[in-house]
């Protein structure tokens, strides 16, 4: 019994994550970013519930899509619109996916992966290097 609970341990202390461990609210860890990440058949995907960029000075009004490439976007509210797609669990990762970020009306390629309780989400073009990664801890309440 003592060998299988000392086998236990290091999946206590953050190895490998599983496929369902992105899945949730997370906050970004300098608290300008909420987002809700779920699974969507094949793919991961997520939902922007807050973002100081995407909120009026008063945050509590939500911006209009106004910078989207997409001139029948640009009149719809950017509250709870799906930014991240795409993203599918490989090799202890979620790769290939998509970032929009409507402050600018781009979008990114993105992955992400979850360690020690953290998602870190890379968005770039091109190449993973060039880029930049955020960390987010989960929400609470």
């Amino acid at each position: 019994m003592a060998a299988l609970n000392v086998g236990l341990i290091p999946m206590a202390h953050g190895e490998s994550a599983g496929p369902e461990a992105i899945v949730g609210t997370w906050e970004a860890d300098d608290g300008t970013v909420k987002l809700d990440m779920f699974r969507a058949g094949t793919e991961f995907q997520a939902r922007m519930l807050y973002g100081n960029e995407i909120v009026e000075a008063d945050n509590v009004t939500f911006k209009k899509d106004a910078r989207n490439p997409d001139p029948g976007l640009r009149a719809r509210s950017l509250k709870n619109i799906i930014f991240i797609t795409g993203l599918r669990w490989e090799d202890g990762e979620w790769s290939g996916g998509s970032i929009y970020d409507a402050s600018s009306g781009r979008t990114y390629n993105c992955k992400a992966t979850v360690k020690d309780g953290k998602m870190h989400l890379r968005g770039y073009l091109g190449l993973p290097a060039m880029g930049q990664t955020r960390s987010f801890h989960r929400a609470r309440g």
